[in-house]
This record gives C-alpha cells, sequence and structure tokens, in this order.
C-alpha cells in the first residue's frame, strides 16, 4: 500500500471506532441529538469550530487565495469577528433557556421562546433547514470526491460515494455523541495541517517574502488587501466578505453544540479554546493558497479547490500528506455529520413527534432519525454528483440562507423581550427568500453577497 494511503485509512479506521463505540450511548431522543448535554468544554469548543468551517476551510478558501490572492483576508476578519460574537452574544443565554424549557432544537426553542401557539414557526424553520442543509450537505460530499480525486485519482463518483458512506456510518451509529467526539479528533487534525503545511511550503520556497515575490511577478494585486479594486467596487467587496461573519449567529448545526454543553460556566473555557483555534486556522488557509500559488504558479491547477492535497503532496512526507488530506475529509465529515443530525432531528422532533405522533416512543424517534439521515443523505448525493459551481460558492449560498433566516430572530428573541412569533416568522420567510432571489439573479449575485442584502432587508421588517 502507498504510505499516502497509509495515513489516510487509520483516520478512517479511527472514526468508525467511534461511531460503534457510540451506538451504545443512545437511549433516549435527548442522547441521540444532544448526547444528553454532558460534553465538556474542549470538545463543544473544537466540535463546533470543525463544524462551523467544513470543507470550504481547507478546500475553497485556500482555492479562492490561490485564484485572488490576499483579498480574502477580509472573508477571515469578518468569519472571526462573527465566531467570538457568536460565542459571547449567543451562547450562554441559549444554553441557559433551553435547558430549562428541555428543547432539544431550534424550532423547540423559537416555539417556546415566543410562545407560538399555530406551530408555524415550527413548520417554517424546518423547511428552511431541510432545504438548506440538503445544499449544504451536497457541498461537503462534493469536496470529498475532489480531494479523493486529487489524491488518490478515485473517479468523483465512487469519490463522493465513499465520503458519504462513512459520515453515514458513525452519524446512524453514534448520533450525536459520535459526531462530537470524531469533531474533536477532526477539528484538531484540521488545524495542524493549517499550521503546518505552509510552514513547510514556505519554508521549501526560502520564506514568506520569497513567496509574496513570486506571487507579485504573476500579478501584484495578488498581495494587497484591495485585489486591485477601488471606491465602490472594492467597498462592496469588503462588505460582502465581512458579511460572511454575520451568519455565524444563524447556523443551526452550531448552535446545537451550545445547547449540549455540561454547564455553562464551561462556555468562557470555550470561547477561548474557539478564538485561539479560529485564528490559526483561517491565516493557516489563507497562507495555503498563497504558497501554492507560489509554487504550483497561477497555470498549474486545473481546478483551484485542488490546491491543499496537491500541496501536501508535492511538500510533505507521503504518509503526512496522507494524513493532510484526511483532513480535508475530515473538514466535510465534521460538517456534513452535523448537518445531517440537525435535519434529521427537525424531521423526528419538529415534525413526526411534535405534529404527527406526540406519543412515540424513544426507540421509534432514534428510528426516525436514522431513517431520515438516509433520505436526505441520499437528495445530497444526487446534488452533488450533478453540482456546477465550486463548493466555495455552494456552502455560501446555504450559509446564507440559515444565517439570514435564523441568526437575527435569534439574537432577537434572546435579547429583546418585545420580539414577537410574527416578527420572527417575517424574518425568517424574508431572510430565506432574498438570500434565494438574491442568489439567482445574476447581476444581484455578482455585486455583492446575498447574506448582506438579506440581513438588511430583515431589519426593514421590524417594529420599532
Amino acid at each position: 500500500m502507498d504510505s499516502t494511503w497509509t495515513g489516510f485509512v487509520v483516520y478512517l479506521v479511527v472514526v468508525t471506532a467511534v461511531g460503534i463505540w457510540t451506538y451504545f450511548k443512545n437511549r433516549t431522543l435527548d442522547d441521540f441529538l444532544l448526547g444528553g448535554r454532558k460534553l465538556g468544554p474542549w470538545v463543544v469548543a473544537i466540535s463546533e469550530r470543525a463544524s462551523g468551517e467544513s470543507a470550504w476551510l481547507l478546500i475553497g478558501l485556500p482555492g479562492l487565495a490561490y485564484a485572488t490572492g490576499f483579498i480574502t483576508v477580509w472573508t477571515a476578519i469578518g468569519c472571526a469577528a462573527g465566531i467570538m460574537t457568536s460565542w459571547m452574544l449567543v451562547a450562554k443565554r441559549l444554553r441557559v433557556y433551553t435547558g430549562k424549557v428541555q428543547a432539544l432544537t431550534l424550532p423547540d426553542f423559537f416555539e417556546e421562546r415566543l410562545k407560538d401557539r399555530t406551530r408555524l414557526l415550527r413548520v417554517v424553520a424546518t423547511l428552511i433547514i431541510t432545504i438548506f442543509f440538503t445544499f449544504y450537505i451536497s457541498a461537503q460530499i462534493l469536496a470529498a470526491g475532489k480531494v479523493l480525486k486529487a489524491a488518490f485519482s478515485i473517479p468523483v463518483p465512487w469519490g463522493l460515494l465513499l465520503g458519504l458512506a462513512i459520515v453515514l456510518f458513525y452519524t446512524i451509529m453514534g448520533g450525536f455523541t459520535a459526531v462530537a467526539m470524531t469533531d474533536l479528533i477532526q477539528g484538531l487534525l484540521m488545524v495542524f495541517t493549517l499550521v503546518v503545511l505552509p510552514v513547510a511550503a514556505f519554508y521549501e520556497l526560502g520564506g514568506l517574502g520569497a513567496a509574496g515575490k513570486i506571487a507579485a511577478s504573476i500579478d501584484p494585486n495578488l498581495i494587497t488587501v484591495s485585489g486591485g479594486k477601488s471606491g465602490t467596487a472594492l467597498a462592496l467587496a469588503i462588505v460582502g466578505a465581512l458579511a460572511v461573519g454575520w451568519g455565524y449567529v444563524g447556523q443551526p448545526h452550531l448552535l446545537t453544540r451550545y445547547m449540549a454543553i455540561r454547564d455553562e460556566d464551561d462556555l468562557r473555557q470555550g470561547t477561548l479554546i474557539a478564538g485561539v483555534w479560529t485564528s490559526l486556522a483561517f491565516w493557516g488557509a489563507i497562507l495555503v493558497g498563497i504558497a501554492g500559488l507560489a509554487i504550483l504558479g497561477a497555470h498549474g491547477v486545473k481546478d483551484q479547490e485542488n490546491i491543499m492535497p496537491m500541496l501536501a503532496t508535492r511538500v510533505m512526507p507521503p504518509w503526512l500528506a496522507g494524513v493532510m488530506i484526511s483532513a480535508a475529509i475530515a473538514a466535510m465529515m465534521s460538517t456534513a455529520d452535523s448537518q445531517i443530525l440537525v435535519a434529521t432531528s427537525a424531521l423526528a422532533e419538529d415534525v413526526y413527534r411534535r405534529l404527527l405522533k406526540k406519543n412515540a416512543s424513544e426507540h421509534e424517534l432514534v428510528l426516525v432519525c436514522r431513517l431520515g439521515t438516509l433520505v436526505i443523505c441520499t437528495i445530497a448525493f444526487i446534488l452533488a454528483l450533478t453540482a456546477q459551481d465550486l463548493v466555495y460558492w455552494l456552502v455560501l449560498f446555504a450559509w446564507a440562507g440559515l444565517g439570514a433566516s435564523f441568526g437575527p430572530p435569534l439574537v432577537l428573541s434572546l435579547w429583546w423581550r418585545r420580539t414577537t412569533m410574527w416578527g420572527a416568522l417575517a424574518g425568517m420567510v424574508s431572510g430565506a427568500a432574498t438570500a434565494i432571489v438574491w442568489r439567482s439573479v445574476p447581476v444581484l449575485k455578482a455585486e455583492i453577497y446575498e447574506l448582506a442584502p438579506a440581513f438588511l432587508f430583515w431589519s426593514h421588517l421590524q417594529p420599532p
């Protein structure tokens, strides 16, 4: 066996073992969806970060930096600000409130907090989660196919199937506990790769300065934070990049991490861990793209989103390249598993138990979750097979839809007593609709990232 494969196979054995070990810990729906609310700060913080960044951090963002240069720093700044805002503004209040009312899902929280007896909030929220997460999961599966093709020459359809099969196995087997424990492993592997790989690449080049000179010889705009833009075009580019960070307060698969921590006092330590991880990972992702540009050249990569695995196989020992390629697969899995779990929890808790069968047994609900996982993943797999967009843009579309739909109503529900059920409902619908329409109109899509107008439109719907 090629030593590049060795590192990858070891990784697969570890996550499979976690799925089997955690299978026996799921006796109730609370266990399956939130790990019984018993997780510590390290597991929650690293799991939240690994789930939050997905394959776009190791595949999409380095690819964008390879293609556009240091202007991607604005995206990193926006994301870092959004992450810290979510941990400081949302985490503790959400954990305390959902613990008191025993809410298992975000639709649960909205219905209890806003005293919605019509069930409209639950139905609309569940529909939004199902639609956008299906696209989001398909992007992660597509990323797995790209990485396995670039690293091991596995045809994309088979790569998609392999990545999906692995994440399906341990998610169905172990539920939230398996997801969180594998996310801990995967999150550490991701940040290790994003720190070590650019350091090794710059060492080969003779330093960051040497890499900058090579990039500048290709295009001087690549080493500026303006990317050659100016005036209104630059302002819109910066606002759009910073707006990516606004979405963190509205991502259901991240919010469940706050709900699952064993004690709200642990969130202070979790915030610090998440902040350190973010700083290392985002700078590393950008530097991977710049290093790849300097080593492989402007025309050395047919698909910009293959830059990370190609750079790893170029500058690292084969066995370590295999480990780093596993990090890209881990990035996909750490997000896909969380999103699959949230989507299926919406089906089991918010639809099956709350709307269809109130007296369903715990065993029956866990079974519904597992069957829902199979259905959603099948649809996502078909979407991934037919996808034309880059992983980066597929992720950002789903991110915008979820962030605009849930972010503003969640923050207001936690901090403003006058928030109403009808205001939250209007926000959800307008956020989702604006993201979809904006993305569908080429002229609007080219001007600014859809999350920014979706947030601004929502604010005009609220009463003074």
